[in-house]
């Protein structure tokens, strides 16, 4: 039998309720957010160290400016990701967990989009400070691409692909 005819005969789905549902995919949620919140919250811990070094006043005011912007990212990406954790616990027993997973995977997504720009931002600037080469909007550029491709074109292209809906 081939892939595609086994396919067809294979159940499709979970036989859960929604509110079973809903509780696999809370679990499901945390566990990615635990690696996003790691990755946003020691970038964040470095940004807000960089203003206390020696060097921060040798910065351009171009440099100030993406730094400025690159803190105020990672602490929207911070705050973002941590929404899902109050959100739960601000929630939790009011019998609307469909509803806060909803909420907190569209948070998550936001933390994701704000991570990538902090990250993004972070790059730039330390590749400016690094390196005065006019090679360096293409290397970020370059990632930018990357991330892109990992954290969002794959995974839609996945979804659509192999889902029905």
């Amino acid at each position: 039998m081939s892939t595609a005819e086994s396919s067809v005969h294979r159940p499709r789905g979970r036989n859960e309720t929604e509110e079973e549902r809903a509780d696999r995919m809370w679990v499901e949620l945390i566990q990615e957010v635990r690696v996003a919140q790691m990755g946003v919250q020691i970038l964040f811990g470095f940004l807000l160290t960089v203003v206390f070094t020696p060097t921060f006043t040798d910065l351009s005011d171009t440099d100030r400016r993406i730094y400025i912007v690159t803190v105020v990212l990672g602490a929207a990406a911070t705050g973002a990701l941590i929404g899902p954790v109050s959100l739960h616990r601000l929630v939790s027993g009011r019998r609307v967990k469909p509803q806060a997973v909803t909420w907190a995977s569209r948070l998550t997504v936001v933390g994701l989009i704000l991570l990538l720009a902090t990250m993004v931002c972070s790059l730039l600037l330390i590749l400016r400070v690094a390196t005065h080469d006019p090679y360096v909007p293409w290397l970020v550029t370059g990632i930018v691409v990357w991330y892109v491709l990992c954290w969002f074109v794959l995974p839609i292209w996945t979804r659509r692909r192999y889902t029905s809906h």
